[in-house]
C-alpha cells in the first residue's frame, strides 16, 4: 500500500508545530460518557462519513492534530477525544461508574469507547492508537455494528503480557504495572526518541496533567490482553494495521498478527507514532481502506 509518492515527500517535509492548535473550524465539547466528561475536539462536514481517532496511553487528542485537516479536507467527519484520566479528561474515572469502582479497566474504557460512537453517525471507522486499539477491538468484537473499519495504529499485535514482544526489553518486562509504567514514562520524559522541541515540551506538559493511576492501571490491563484474535478476523469489515518500521514491536509480529485478523499492512520509514511523522502516508492509506481501493 506504501507507495513512493508525493505523501512520503510531503511526509518529509513536515515542521515541528504548536501542538496545542488544531486547525480552524475545530468544534470542541465536552462529552458525557460513563466515565465521566471526556474532551473531545471535531472538524469536517457535520455530514460527511464519520472517522474516529482514539489515542493510547498517556496520549491525547493532541496526537492526531496532523491527520484533522487531512480527513476534513477529504469530506469526512473527523474527531477524537482524551481518554479517561489523561489530559484535558483527567477527572474522568473509575470513581464516577454507577456504582464506582477503583480502577482504570478495559471496560471503563470499552464503554466509553461504544458511548462515543453511539453519539453520531454510524457506523464509523475507527483508529485506535497503541492501547487504544486494544480496546477498539474489545469494543468491536461487542458492537461490531458500529464500525465500519478499524485501523490498529502502532497497536500490540500480541494477547497476554504484550510487552514480552517489545524489542529488546521483552525479556525483562515481566515487573509489576507500577515499576513498568515508570520505565515508559521515564523514556518518554527524557526523549529516549528524540522527538522535536515543541512536540516534546506539550508532551512533558501532559504527562504532568495526566492521573499517574491511570497509566499504571493500563499498562496493568497491557499485561492481560485476552486473546481475541479470531472474533476480531470473523467481523467482515476493512481492517488495516499501520506501523512504523521501528516501532516498539517488531515488523514480522504485526505482519502474523495483521494475517491473522485479515488485515492489511502498512509500514513506514518512522517509529511508534505514524500520525506523528507519516501523516499524509497515513490518511492516503486509510483513505485507500475506507474506499475499499
Amino acid at each position: 500500500m506504501t507507495t513512493v509518492d508525493d505523501a512520503r515527500e510531503r511526509d518529509r517535509a513536515i515542521e515541528d508545530v504548536d501542538w496545542h492548535v488544531f486547525p480552524e473550524g475545530t468544534v470542541r465539547d465536552r462529552f458525557a460518557a460513563p466515565s465521566g466528561d471526556l474532551a473531545r475536539v471535531r472538524l469536517g462536514p457535520v455530514d460527511g462519513p464519520r472517522v474516529v481517532l482514539v489515542s493510547g496511553v498517556a496520549g491525547s487528542k493532541e496526537d492526531f492534530i496532523r491527520l484533522f485537516p487531512l480527513f476534513a479536507g477529504a469530506g469526512y467527519r473527523v474527531e477524537s477525544y482524551d481518554i479517561a484520566g489523561h489530559y484535558d479528561s483527567v477527572d474522568a474515572g473509575p470513581q464516577n461508574l454507577v456504582p464506582p469502582r477503583e480502577h482504570y479497566d478495559y471496560r471503563l474504557y470499552i464503554d466509553d469507547l461504544i458511548a462515543i460512537l453511539e453519539d453520531g453517525g454510524v457506523p464509523a471507522h475507527v483508529l485506535g492508537f497503541s492501547f487504544a486499539g486494544l480496546v477498539a477491538e474489545l469494543a468491536l468484537i461487542e458492537r461490531p455494528d458500529l464500525f465500519a473499519s478499524l485501523t490498529l495504529m502502532a497497536a500490540p499485535p500480541a494477547t497476554g503480557q504484550v510487552f514480552r514482544g517489545v524489542k529488546h526489553i521483552g525479556p525483562i518486562s515481566d515487573m509489576p504495572p507500577h515499576r513498568a509504567a515508570g520505565l515508559i514514562l521515564w523514556g518518554i520524559r527524557y526523549n529516549l526518541n528524540r522527538t522535536p522541541p515543541l512536540r516534546i515540551a506539550f508532551v512533558r506538559e501532559r504527562m504532568a496533567i495526566t492521573r499517574r493511576a491511570a497509566i499504571d492501571d493500563i499498562v496493568g490491563e497491557m499485561m492481560a490482553m485476552p486473546d481475541v484474535a479470531d472474533e476480531v478476523a470473523a467481523v467482515a469489515i476493512p481492517k488495516l494495521i499501520a506501523v512504523g518500521e521501528e516501532d516498539l514491536w517488531p515488523t514480522a509480529q504485526h505482519a502474523a498478527y495483521a494475517e491473522r485478523i485479515g488485515a492489511r499492512l502498512a509500514l513506514y520509514a518512522t517509529g511508534h507514532a505514524p500520525c506523528e511523522t507519516a501523516p499524509h502516508q497515513l490518511v492516503r492509506d486509510m483513505l485507500r481502506l475506507f474506499e475499499g481501493g
